[in-house]
């Protein structure tokens, strides 16, 4: 298979294609349609990826159909146990990694994953974190292989574990 990977646009039509892959993705990985509380910033792609210098939006094509996506933006959450342990200004983190299910196994998630952190340490931040949830599968395996840490397990109903990668 030959794919090609690249920052999304600000073009409204690619936009919408993205959009539609990651409610597909999700509906199909999460059961759940679109949610704003969860997919804020699908709705707003441009205002969190493609506007802010340190922040980036990727995209995976087989052709002109999306199979993959994967984001990166300033860390900007606010959970308690991270205070002052995480910020925006050191801290990048990764979003929206999904991919197709008749496209997995072919490296492209490792591959975004390479292209997220090389982006990361061009911007000049010292780690990435992310989480997780222990009920898919591949999750932790996918980002312990990558050199990913575990550094809090909650026990909530999403089953989170939350991650974290030194770029320095």
């Amino acid at each position: 298979m030959n794919f090609k990977i690249t920052e999304i646009n600000d073009d409204s039509s690619e936009i919408n294609l993205v959009q539609n892959f990651l409610y597909a993705q999700i509906k199909e990985e999460y059961g759940i349609g679109p949610t704003p509380k969860f997919h804020y910033d699908i709705e707003g792609i441009e205002e969190y990826y493609i506007l802010p210098e340190r922040n980036n939006f990727f995209v995976a094509w087989d052709g002109d159909k999306v199979v993959a996506t994967s984001a990166i933006r300033a860390y900007d959450l606010d959970y308690d146990f991270f205070k002052d342990v995480y910020s925006k200004d050191d801290t990048a983190s990764i979003w929206r990694l999904m991919v197709d299910k008749n496209y997995r196994r072919h490296g492209l998630a490792r591959n975004l994953v390479a292209k997220m952190e090389d982006f990361a340490r061009s911007k000049s931040y010292d780690k990435i974190y992310l989480h997780t949830h222990r009920y898919l599968e591949a999750g932790l395996p996918f980002w312990k292989s990558l050199g990913y840490v575990v550094t809090v397990e909650e026990d909530d109903y999403d089953e989170t574990s939350h991650m974290v990668k030194n770029l320095i």
